[in-house]
């Protein structure tokens, strides 16, 4: 897995290399705040949070989302893991995660009342693919989830399982 280094909600530039030194990390990235679909995964990703603890193991959520938005989204889901701002989906593009959505997407989720551009600081409209990736104290990848559909994601006894073998 690409290093990385990311502001987490606080402002605290954290690097996947100090998170790999507690032990495997499940690195998750989704489309911002705004989601509902992203909300439901943070909280039951949040409720799964102890089980994953207990396995020595951690998660990380990364989004596009400013330090602003990414804390009150920690707050409301309840997450006790760092939620990490992607500026410019820097660290997404790297992965190859990012798509622009497109004037009719655009249009369909500004007038559902959701302002990216001013979520993400940028009018670029791209937005992360939502993904899942399972890290190793070695940094390789031991089981990854990505899919376009953004409705669809890892299941959680998936991760807690490749979570499991990675340790």
């Amino acid at each position: 897995m690409p290093a990385f280094h990311l502001p987490d909600e606080r402002g605290r530039i954290v690097g996947l290399d100090q998170l790999l030194s507690k032990g495997p990390v499940a690195v998750t990235f989704h489309r911002g705040h705004w989601c509902p679909y992203c909300r439901l995964n943070t909280k039951a990703l949040a409720q799964a949070q102890r089980d994953i603890e207990g396995e020595g193991c951690q998660i990380v959520a990364i989004m596009p989302d400013r330090q602003e938005f990414a804390q009150k989204f920690k707050i409301e889901s309840q997450a006790r893991f760092p939620i990490f701002t992607d500026i410019d989906n820097g660290y997404a593009l790297s992965l190859n995660l990012v798509i622009w959505v497109g004037a009719e997407m655009e249009r369909m989720i500004s007038s559902a009342g959701r302002d990216i551009a001013r979520y993400q600081g940028s009018s670029s409209w791209m937005l992360p693919i939502p993904a899942t990736f399972v890290v190793g104290m070695d940094q390789k990848v031991k089981a990854r989830f990505v899919d376009p559909d953004y409705r669809k994601r890892m299941a959680i006894e998936d991760m807690i399982e490749a979570l499991r073998s990675a340790r």
